[in-house]
């Protein structure tokens, strides 16, 4: 159980990063109509202390990606792996991560199993709890 005050702490790391993301949440107009980008807008926190942020891409033939997925290409960028909070929003509310995002976190670290994914905006799980049954290498 958290006390009183590290639950103060996450609860101003959430807002702090909910408004990362909100800040680049938008429409980004592509060439071709009927895609977009920027619809969710993510932002993570490292063990590290930096903060990334990213955006989605809405596109044809399963080319697009999540805003979870353009925030850890950044953190990757910077050498970092291990993610302490991440949030997600299509600026109205939170989106928790999908499969994808989920498996992503925990295969680029382990130690990602403890990151808090931020629920609302005040609540949140760790990726362990929102990834029971994950992926695992096949054993010969």
């Amino acid at each position: 159980m958290l006390k009183l005050k590290e639950k103060a702490n996450h609860v101003n790391t959430m807002e702090k990063l909910i408004n990362e993301a909100m800040k680049i949440v938008g429409k980004y107009e592509l060439s071709i109509p009927d895609f977009s980008a920027g619809s969710v807008g993510a932002a993570l926190l490292t063990a590290k202390g930096n903060i990334y942020t990213g955006i989605n891409f809405d596109i044809a033939c399963g080319i697009g990606f999540c805003a979870e997925h353009s925030a850890i290409a950044q953190m990757l960028k910077h050498r970092e792996t291990h993610i302490e909070m991440i949030v997600a929003t299509d600026g109205i509310s939170i989106r928790p991560p999908c499969g994808r995002c989920r498996e992503l976190m925990f295969q680029i670290d382990q130690k990602n199993l403890d990151t808090k994914i931020c629920i609302s905006g005040e609540k949140y799980m760790t990726l362990d709890e929102l990834l029971p049954c994950r992926w695992k290498p096949s054993l010969k």
